[in-house]
């Protein structure tokens, strides 16, 4: 309590939003989907989660962001999510991108780069810096738990291939 009486306001930093992403990505890899996880938060409040959803869902665009993006404009009865951001697990490709500025996500925070079809650094800075609607893009360092994102993806992928050597 502060001097006033009311109650102090507890700070929540990215690691905690970005550890609650994480917790969709094990969701995910449980239900046999490549562990990607994401979450939307307003006020530094969450609002939306999503994992990948494409094989169970036989859905090739129910990736977690696009997952939590439904979930997020249904809640707010808005395709338009201003003053939101998006916490992601792994750096997003261009079709969640593009559905990203779409809904107008204020700030995108990502744990892992996708070397292969990550968008944040290449695509989107060059593409998008003529687009109205301009997104903060942070990610791909250890303070936004890089490694143990990069680390669920990579583990996922190994018990796959060892799974498929013992057959």
């Amino acid at each position: 309590m502060n001097k006033r009486g009311n109650k102090q306001i507890i700070e929540i930093n990215d690691a905690y939003f970005m550890l609650q992403a994480i917790k969709e990505a094990h969701k995910a890899g449980t239900a046999k989907e490549i562990p990607i996880g994401a979450v939307i938060i307003q006020d530094r409040k969450i609002i939306a989660r999503g994992f990948n959803k494409c094989i169970s869902l036989s859905d090739p665009t129910a990736h977690a962001e696009n997952v939590a993006l439904r979930k997020a404009a249904k809640k707010l009865k808005n395709y338009r999510l201003n003053n939101c951001s998006i916490y992601i697990t792994i750096e997003p490709c261009i079709m969640c991108i593009g559905a990203l500025i779409n809904a107008r996500i204020e700030r995108i925070i990502f744990g892992a780069f996708d070397k292969r079809i990550g968008t944040c650094k290449n695509i989107y800075k060059t593409v998008c810096t003529k687009l109205n609607h301009r997104i903060e893009i942070k990610g791909g360092e250890e303070k936004y738990l890089s490694t143990k994102c990069a680390d669920i993806v990579k583990n996922f992928f190994k018990e796959k291939r060892i799974k498929k050597q013992k057959k």
